[in-house]
């Protein structure tokens, strides 16, 4: 073959589409070892990401002493002259293996969509008419994975690096991008492959990976998980709405926390009366009713839920009347009657019936009883109504009102007129003794006892009063007589 014609082979392979690296160097010439003779790789060792596309750089030189016959890639050295692959018939490689040099001096060659199992040594070997040579060492060419690495334990608040890792160090500089939940992260990058959270906090779990800028691939997820307390504790009521006495209820508390609560306490009050998420009542009563809170506890801390009021609804119970007074009244008064009940809701509608009667005889929480007999209320709310036991109410018969207003008047009449006769018969016993006293006069001695019968000082005070208030009698004694002369001289004036 001319040198033309091998140089127009060679130039055709050259600008050809990529095909497999099929080829079999059919060059007139000579190859044999000299200084100058052999292969080299640039770099050396590289490391590839998966699925990226990798090109290993060769170069080789030769002498025109013998015929080359065939030049290939292998990732095996010859053993017991048993021929090492040739990677362009290998089906694993043939599809992704493409050819780059110039059949001459270099011997590049691009190895595409690479996996972990492309992981090998390469060489690039040649055949000549006479012998057989092998560049070693060869290319090392490592593919590794991308992995994200975070610390085992995260609690809020702690400040968290997450590390994007490969087994090796990229032989091309890479950029690296991050995303949460397939979200792209533009914030918070610390160096090139780690993200740096400050004080976590629980939005910042979720599933994190991370790739290189201008590759497809991108590293399987990690979980955040972020460690925190208990949040949001609250309190649920089954059923919801009205609860009746004698109803099943279920409480339930329910909180955020990570890891989940597993410790539950209910308090009512501030009592604790129970253990567990779920406090159940069968059969619920009204000494049950009251503010309910849970109390959630894990590993990082505790929480309180806010207090729910537990009110249970119950029909009128302890009811009773209470009477104002005795319960004994006169004919035409009346008796106040009281309905009292123990009710939820509190009872707004009372009754009143006579006892042995059926219908009611009054309606409103009092009653003014008129009559004798035995009473009792009903009290009802929405619940139902329960009745009260009877009360004795005793009406005894008597005098009327007007009755006794006449009565009164006459006794006050009669009071009247005992003052009257009273006075008079003062008055009159009055006058007796003023008569009784000048009848004596008139018989005493006119010489002797006149003085001493009028000595007024000898005499009694009711005497001295009477004859105070006598007039004298003209018609005993004469004017200008000795008596008369001597009586006027003796009696006061």
């Amino acid at each position: 073959m001319s040198y033309n014609t091998m140089y127009f082979m060679l130039m055709w392979v050259r600008t050809a589409p990529a095909l497999p690296l099929v080829f079999l160097l059919m060059i007139h010439g000579v190859f044999s070892y000299c200084d100058d003779c052999g292969v080299r790789y640039s770099p050396s060792h590289i490391c590839a990401l998966k699925d990226s596309t990798v090109i290993m750089n060769c170069t080789y030189g030769y002498s025109t002493v013998h015929q080359i016959k065939k030049a290939f890639w292998t990732n095996a050295l010859e053993k017991y002259d048993v021929e090492p692959p040739d990677l362009s018939n290998d089906p694993e490689y043939s599809q992704r293996l493409q050819y780059l040099g110039d059949k001459q001096q270099n011997c590049t060659v691009r190895l595409s969509h690479v996996t972990l199992k492309d992981s090998h040594e390469y060489y690039f070997r040649i055949i000549t008419n006479e012998d057989k040579y092998t560049g070693y060492p060869g290319v090392t060419l490592t593919v590794t994975d991308l992995q994200v690495e975070s610390p085992e334990r995260v609690t809020e608040g702690d400040s968290v690096r997450l590390t994007c890792k490969s087994s090796c160090t990229l032989t091309d500089r890479a950029t690296f991008i991050w995303s949460r939940n397939s979200q792209p992260l533009t914030e918070r990058r610390d160096r090139n492959n780690e993200l740096l959270l400050q004080s976590v906090r629980r939005e910042d779990a979720g599933r994190y990976s991370c790739a290189v800028h201008g590759h497809h691939h991108i590293s399987p997820d990690l979980h955040l998980n972020v460690m925190y307390p208990p949040k949001s504790v609250s309190v649920s009521i089954s059923p919801s709405g009205v609860i009746v006495e004698g109803d099943s209820v279920t409480l339930s508390c329910s909180s955020d926390s990570n890891p989940p609560a597993l410790n539950f306490s209910w308090f009512k009050g501030g009592t604790i009366v129970r253990s567990g998420r779920i406090y159940s009542i069968s059969k619920i009563s009204s000494d049950d009713s009251g503010e309910y809170k849970c109390r959630s506890i894990n590993e990082h801390g505790e929480k309180y839920s806010d207090a729910v009021t537990l009110n249970v609804m119950y029909s009128p119970r302890s009811v009773s009347v209470l009477m104002s007074g005795s319960g004994v009244i006169v004919e035409g008064d009346s008796v106040t009657l009281n309905c009292s009940s123990d009710s939820n809701p509190p009872a707004l509608n009372f009754s009143w019936f006579k006892e042995n009667e059926t219908s009611a005889v009054g309606s409103g929480q009092s009653f003014s009883a008129l009559q004798s007999g035995r009473f009792y209320c009903q009290a009802h709310n929405q619940q139902g109504s329960q009745r009260s036991d009877a009360v004795t109410v005793t009406v005894h018969r008597g005098l009327g009102w007007h009755v006794w207003l006449g009565i009164t008047v006459a006794c006050v009449g009669l009071f009247i007129i005992i003052i009257i006769i009273i006075t008079l018969y003062t008055i009159q016993k009055k006058r007796i003794n003023c008569r009784s006293a000048a009848h004596d006069y008139e018989n005493d001695d006119p010489r002797a006892g006149t003085y001493t019968a009028l000595e007024l000082k000898s005499r009694s005070p009711d005497l001295y009063d009477t004859l105070t208030t006598v007039h004298h009698r003209p018609a005993v004694l004469q004017s200008g007589s000795s008596e008369y002369e001597n009586l006027h001289s003796k009696t006061p004036r």
